[in-house]
């Protein structure tokens, strides 16, 4: 009997395609590395898209690095929702109720537990990415159940089309403007003296780029052939780039900072892919999934030692999520209470190079936990530890 080769034409683990839970843990330590950013930087904030002339190349890159995030969740969540309504070697099943108590319970998370986390407070509730993939799922729930085609369709036109939305605005207090806060603008949608509601991910877009993720799902059914698949995600994700480059060198469509040639090359580079997030432009997504087909394609062969600790962040992303925010909430605490602020009324990291060796160290940390409850899940048979 022949031992299977390390490195095989596709990779699965337990019941899990290993190249999807490495990307996703890839783009799980970019995140680790914002949000060390967003906690011990926060004195140098910056906004999407950014200011040049206001942001060093060092902390432009770095927050640049998570852009993958956001579009990797939401596009692999959808993706991931085609393979369980097609288990391999079993009956085509409703994704219907898996996403739809899904997306609530993703909801409820961002709303009881991270928000939380992140403010140590609870005077403003910011409905972020955990809000916009829960959304995100539950539009899925009923958008699955029309024709492939179709779901492909309505996916194209949202992220494709709703750069022609952003001449439409709303006021504060008129008919119209908490629906367009949270379909395609930031806003808060509701203030008292005392609380108030900010849509932070407004999330049409988000529901167009999991209805992708969705379509895309069949190329990872367990009888589609690794080579077709490989060159069918190259061949988009060059395609996409394509695209890109022809839309914003021209400035015709797909963005609504304009690209600029800069006073140097580094800078010219940064105009180039400085691209909103919120909502996400056409350009935004281009990049970024462009990028993550790539790393798909390199990753569909891979099994190694490496990949195999990153794989672990992968594969318990929520645990991860919530574990990592409570770590950097008591270590800022810590920092405040013995430290003192060093930066005006906050604790601060002095030079970019600290936010990406806090993440180093952070990461190396939570692994163990993580790789942990990873193990746990696999084994337990309880369904709301699988939500984790």
């Amino acid at each position: 009997m022949n031992t299977p080769p390390l490195t095989t034409p596709e990779v699965i683990h337990s019941k899990r395609i290993a190249s999807i839970d490495i990307l996703r843990g890839l783009v799980m330590l970019f995140m680790l590395v914002d949000h060390v950013r967003e906690r011990f930087f926060y004195h140098l904030n910056v906004s999407d898209p950014m200011d040049l002339d206001a942001t060093s190349p060092q902390l432009f890159f770095t927050r640049i690095s998570a852009h993958l995030c956001a579009p990797v969740f939401v596009f692999l969540t959808g993706l991931s929702a085609w393979l369980y309504a097609h288990p391999a070697n079993k009956a085509p099943r409703s994704a219907t109720p898996f996403l739809f108590k899904r997306g609530l319970f993703i909801i409820f998370v961002e709303i009881a537990i991270i928000n939380w986390l992140w403010l140590g407070t609870y005077d403003t509730l910011y409905l972020q990415v955990l809000w916009a993939i829960g959304i995100s799922m539950v539009s899925l729930s009923v958008l699955s159940k029309l024709p492939p085609k179709l779901i492909l369709a309505m996916g194209l036109l949202i992220v494709c089309g709703h750069n022609l939305l952003s001449p439409i605005a709303f006021n504060p207090g008129e008919a119209g403007y908490n629906i367009w806060a949270v379909l395609h603008d930031r806003g808060i949608i509701f203030e008292s003296e005392t609380f108030r509601i900010k849509a932070s991910y407004p999330v049409l877009p988000w529901i167009g780029v999991i209805l992708l993720g969705y379509s895309m799902g069949p190329i990872y059914a367990r009888d589609y052939d690794g080579a077709k698949r490989r060159k069918t995600l190259t061949t988009l994700a060059l395609s996409m780039w394509g695209l890109l480059i022809v839309l914003r060198s021209t400035n015709l469509y797909g963005e609504v900072l304009p690209f600029e040639i800069q006073d140097t090359a580094v800078q010219s580079v940064m105009s180039f892919i400085n691209y909103t997030k919120y909502p996400p432009s056409l350009d935004y997504v281009l990049f970024t999934l462009g990028a993550a087909f790539l790393i798909l394609v390199g990753l569909d062969k891979v099994n190694n030692q490496y990949s195999k600790v990153i794989e672990n962040f992968g594969s318990a992303p929520m645990f991860f999520y919530i574990l990592h925010l409570a770590v950097l909430l008591v270590l800022y605490r810590i920092a405040i209470n013995v430290w003192g602020p060093n930066h005006g009324d906050m604790f601060a990291f002095d030079d970019v190079w600290q936010i990406w060796a806090g993440a180093v160290v952070l990461g190396v940390t939570l692994y163990f936990p993580t790789k942990a409850f990873s193990a746990f899940k696999k084994k337990s048979g309880n369904p709301l530890i699988k939500y984790f």
